[in-house]
C-alpha cells in the first residue's frame, strides 16, 4: 500500500524527504522495505514512531520539529489506508491559483448521497472552492463531496493544531483525572481542525476526477489492486504482463514479478498480482487475486477473489475462492462499503485470505474464509475464520 504513496511523493518536484508516522513497532520487514524504496526512488525516507496512537493531527504535531526542519514551503499529509492516483502536483498548482499563500488544500472526490455520510463531508463555495463547512461522518446528508484523506499544508497548520492542544490541556486540568487514555496530544485533523477552519478563507478543496478508494478491509485490497493495475496502462505499461510465446495466458491487467516461475498452461487475470519467487503449476487458474511472495500454487488449482499469503501452498485441484466486495459498477460515484467482519453473528461473505505459510491440501474447497498464519488444513472450509 505504501509503495504507491512513496512513488507519488517522489515524483513531486523539489520533494526533500518522506516521513512515515505511526505507532507500530518497526520490524525487519518495514526497515527492508524503506531501505529498498530509498534506493529505488533516490529520496530520504524515515519512519517516526509515536509513543501512543495520537490521531491524524496529533502525530504530525508531535513530530512538527522534524517536519519543519529544513524550512519547507509546504508538505503533504497522506493517510496510509487509501489508494489513489495521488494528484499531488495538481494540488500544488491549485494551491498557487486559489486562496492566499497560507491556505491549506484538501483533496476531495464525489460520492453518492447515501455513502457520503460514511466520510468527512465538504461544503464548498462553487466559484472559489473554499471549504465553507466541514462535517465528519454526518448523520444526515450534508454534501456529496468527501474528504480523500490527502492534504497539502504549510507550517502554519501547526499554529492551529497547537491551539487545539492548548485547549485540550486546559480541559484536562478541569476534568477529573482519567485512566490516562485521554491525552491532550491526541488530536484529529478532521473533527478538531477542519471543522474550525471551514469558512475562514484558509481551507480549500481540490476535487479529483481520477480514482480514489479507502482500504479499510482486506476485501478492499483486491479492489485497490485493480485500480492501480488499471492506472499502469498510462503510468507504467511496462509493469503489465502480456501474452508471449511459451508464457502463461494473460487476460486483462496482470502484474508478474520477474522472479515468478509460471507454467505456460496457467491462465491468469484479470486483476492479478504475482509476487517474488511465486511458483504456479500447470493448468492453474487465478483471477481477481493477490499472490504474495514465495507462494506455491500446484497443478490445476483455482484461486478466485483471494489473497494468498507469503510462502503458502495450495494443493493440486484445490479451489480457493472468496466473494468480491466491490462498489456498485453501475454507479460512477459508488465507493467501497467498509463491511464489518460479522453480520448477525455470522462471518460476512468476503474475499478469502490465507495468512503466511498456510498449506491447503489437494482437492478441497476453501470458500469465503480467513485462515490465520502457519495452518496446515486437512479438509475444506466455508464461511469460517480458522484460528
Amino acid at each position: 500500500m505504501l509503495q504507491h504513496h512513496i512513488e507519488a511523493c517522489a515524483k513531486v518536484p523539489n520533494m526533500k524527504e518522506i516521513l512515515l508516522i505511526g505507532f507500530y513497532q518497526p520490524n525487519e520487514e518495514l526497515n527492508r522495505f524503506l531501505l529498498n524504496a530509498q534506493q529505488e526512488f533516490k529520496i530520504s525516507i524515515r519512519y517516526l514512531q509515536e509513543y501512543a496512537a495520537l490521531g491524524t493531527g496529533g502525530g504530525i504535531y508531535h513530530f512538527r520539529d522534524q517536519i519543519v526542519s529544513g524550512s519547507p514551503e509546504a508538505f503533504f499529509v497522506l493517510n496510509a489506508d487509501v489508494c489513489s492516483a495521488f494528484p499531488l502536483t495538481e494540488m500544488l498548482s491549485f494551491q498557487k491559483e486559489h486562496g492566499e499563500p497560507n491556505s491549506f488544500v484538501i483533496l476531495g472526490t464525489t460520492a453518492n448521497r447515501k455513502q457520503s455520510m460514511n466520510y468527512g463531508c465538504i461544503v464548498e463555495h462553487e466559484e472559489s472552492n473554499e471549504v465553507l463547512h466541514y462535517v465528519e461522518k454526518p448523520s444526515t446528508f450534508v454534501s456529496d463531496i468527501i474528504n480523500c484523506g490527502i492534504y497539502l499544508f504549510n507550517p502554519n497548520i501547526f499554529q492551529h493544531i497547537g491551539a487545539v492542544f492548548q485547549k485540550n490541556q486546559q480541559d484536562m486540568l478541569l476534568e477529573e483525572p482519567t485512566n490516562g487514555w485521554h491525552r491532550a496530544e491526541a488530536i484529529r485533523l478532521e473533527q478538531d481542525i477542519f471543522t474550525a477552519l471551514a469558512g475562514q478563507g484558509k481551507l480549500y478543496v481540490y476535487k479529483t476526477l481520477s480514482f480514489w478508494s479507502q482500504i479499510k478491509s482486506a476485501g478492499s485490497a483486491i479492489y485497490a489492486s485493480r485500480l492501480y493495475l488499471n492506472q499502469y496502462h498510462t503510468t507504467h505499461p511496462e509493469r503489465l504482463a502480456s501474452n508471449k510465446e511459451g508464457g502463461p495466458k494473460i487476460t486483462g491487467n496482470v502484474y508478474i514479478h520477474p522472479t515468478a516461475n509460471i507454467d505456460p498452461t496457467a491462465v491468469l487475470g484479470p486483476n492479478v498480482s504475482i509476487g517474488t519467487g511465486v511458483t504456479i503449476g500447470a493448468g492453474v487458474r487465478v483471477r481477481e487475486s493477490i499472490i504474495l511472495h514465495g507462494a506455491n500454487l500446484q497443478d490445476h488449482c483455482c484461486v478466485l477473489n483471494s489473497i494468498v499469503g507469503w510462502d503458502s501452498t495450495i494443493g493440486k485441484w484445490a479451489r480457493v475462492e472468496g466473494t468480491p466486495s466491490d462498489p456498485n459498477p453501475n454507479d460512477p460515484y459508488a465507493k467501497i462499503d467498509s463491511e464489518t467482519l460479522f453480520r448477525e453473528g455470522k462471518l460476512t461473505p468476503s474475499i478469502t485470505i490465507l495468512g503466511c505459510n498456510v498449506t491447503i491440501p489437494s482437492e478441497v474447497i476453501i470458500l469465503n474464509s480467513i485462515v490465520l498464519p502457519h495452518k496446515d488444513l486437512n479438509r475444506g472450509f466455508k464461511n469460517q475464520i480458522i484460528l
